[in-house]
């Protein structure tokens, strides 16, 4: 078998790494993105990728686009495998699959633009069309439906606060990410009836204008049982 075996027999296939990077500054979703400076779509923006090397894993191949295309550090992240997307057409130079990533910053960091790109910039999705390159829309929005569903089941949504918060500043991720207003009262009330998700530092907010408010910090918990439904 292996004598009969012609790999130019196949047509040419790829396998690209596209990183949806996110990160939440209430009231605002930030995404980064890229101008592509090369055809296909040359001069449009597109989501951060690169093809996977003949030696590298899918996890690898992630790592480095994320350093090569951004300046951003892994260490920085979360990040996690999101879906695959094969569409025949998706590509115009050959047949693509792109395996995609999500990756959660706690905070925007200065983007660096790779050799094959313009520039690299945050850009506020409630602002964005869906003009991208590829089917990178596709991508983006399957991206922040998982990060909307993953700060229901886990501890994500306090990476995008400081590192003592009020009860307000937690429940503006929520809402920024959710698009959706949640009732005060309730929310705190869900909050700490979870083990593990918040606890009182024992001090209050001062100087500003109001009543001061409790501060807390991140608990030990990394998943919500139960979790802050929508």
């Amino acid at each position: 078998m292996a004598d009969t075996y012609d790999p130019s027999a196949f047509p040419p296939f790829a396998v690209t790494a596209d990183l949806v990077i996110l990160t939440v500054q209430p009231p605002t979703v930030r995404a980064l993105l890229v101008r592509r400076a090369a055809d296909p779509f040359a001069g449009s923006w597109a989501l951060p990728g690169g093809f996977v090397g003949p030696d590298q894993s899918l996890a690898d191949a992630a790592h480095e686009t994320l350093a090569r295309k951004t300046g951003v550090s892994v260490d920085a992240t979360h990040l996690e495998q999101l879906a695959s997307f094969g569409r025949p057409d998706r590509d115009p130079r050959m047949r693509i699959v792109s395996v995609a990533w999500l990756a959660l910053l706690a905070e925007p960091v200065e983007p660096v633009a790779g050799d094959d790109t313009d520039e690299a910039q945050w850009v506020d999705v409630a602002a964005l069309d869906s003009d991208l390159a590829f089917d990178h829309a596709e991508i983006l929005a399957a991206g922040i439906e998982r990060a909307r569903n993953r700060i229901e089941y886990t501890t994500l949504a306090t990476r995008f606060c400081g590192d003592e918060f009020t009860m307000a500043e937690l429940r503006a991720v929520y809402e920024t990410l959710w698009s959706t207003e949640l009732d005060p009262a309730n929310f705190h009330r869900k909050v700490l009836a979870i083990d593990g998700f918040v606890e009182p530092t024992g001090e209050s907010t001062s100087g500003g204008r109001g009543r001061p408010a409790r501060l807390y910090r991140r608990g030990d918990a990394v998943d919500l049982d139960p979790p802050v439904r929508r």
